[in-house]
């Protein structure tokens, strides 16, 4: 967790009220308080103290950036999607950044060392029977998976009544159709439900899966692997990927320098 640290002569970081904030100063320009408030909305977290530092952190770095915009004398035309916040802010790292695409070399170097990334996903075949429990109720998840495992075993010894367990137990519309899923492969189902269920082998799985709706017992009845994608079909993925994480690493830079040559006080930006 970040946590802020206000010098010595600056006002408790948490307000006593609605109306009273941190006196934060970038360059000798105050955050307005109307402005903290505003932007607390945009950074939920545990604790109150961390969500006023996360908003402060950002108007901080907004500000900064409004500083060198303007020691600059930037202009931009805003295209239809960008504030003019947003065009300037482009135009600035832009002008500031200058950073070398991923060239084929690269691009390749990355494919070879993460083929396994870059393939269709597997089809299933698959049934469940959905064991319904909220996510942080771990009594009643605790009691679904001893259930998950006295049902495995029941299967293990006979699996013609998977269609009927399905009508008694599942909590999900597929019970009518003994549990079907039909052919699920990737997108198709929750993040968490997915990259469980699509490295399952056939048969059935002797372990539950467990999603935001519960535990899940399952069995793939048929798999088909997914193919491995030539570089020439991915080389374009490849290659936006590696640039997005060059501009993420350089802008990082960029603002830690931006802050370590400002004057900024009543908040302590080393350890964000």
């Amino acid at each position: 967790m970040n946590i802020a640290h206000i010098h010595e002569q600056a006002p408790a970081l948490i307000a006593t009220s609605e109306l009273q904030w941190p006196r934060i100063t970038v360059n000798g320009v105050c955050l307005a308080g109307e402005a903290i408030a505003r932007e607390l909305q945009y950074h939920p977290a545990p604790s109150r103290e961390e969500v006023i530092f996360l908003a402060c952190q950002a108007l901080v770095v907004r500000e900064l950036l409004r500083q060198r915009i303007a020691e600059l004398g930037l202009q931009a035309e805003c295209t239809e999607s960008e504030s003019e916040e947003e065009a300037l802010t482009r135009v600035l790292i832009e002008q500031e950044l200058a950073l070398p695409g991923a060239d084929d070399d690269i691009c390749r170097h990355y494919f070879e060392r993460n083929r396994e990334r870059y393939a269709t996903a597997p089809l299933l075949a698959a049934r469940h029977i959905l064991l319904p429990c909220a996510a942080e109720d771990a009594e009643a998840r605790s009691q679904a998976r001893e259930l998950c495992a006295a049902l495995v075993a029941q299967l293990a010894q006979d699996a013609s009544c998977f269609a009927e367990l399905a009508q008694i137990h599942s909590a999900c519309p597929s019970k009518e159709q003994g549990g079907a899923l039909g052919q699920v492969s990737q997108g198709q189902t929750v993040p968490e439900f997915e990259r469980q269920l699509l490295r399952l082998p056939t048969g059935l799985a002797m372990q539950p899966l467990e999603s935001r709706y519960g535990v899940h017992l399952v069995w793939v009845d048929q798999r088909i692997e997914g193919r491995a994608l030539p570089f020439e079909v991915v080389h374009e993925a490849i290659r936006a990927e590696l640039d997005q994480r060059a501009w993420q690493v350089a802008v990082a830079h960029y603002l830690a320098t931006l802050i370590a040559q400002a004057d900024i006080r009543g908040i302590d930006l080393d350890s964000a």
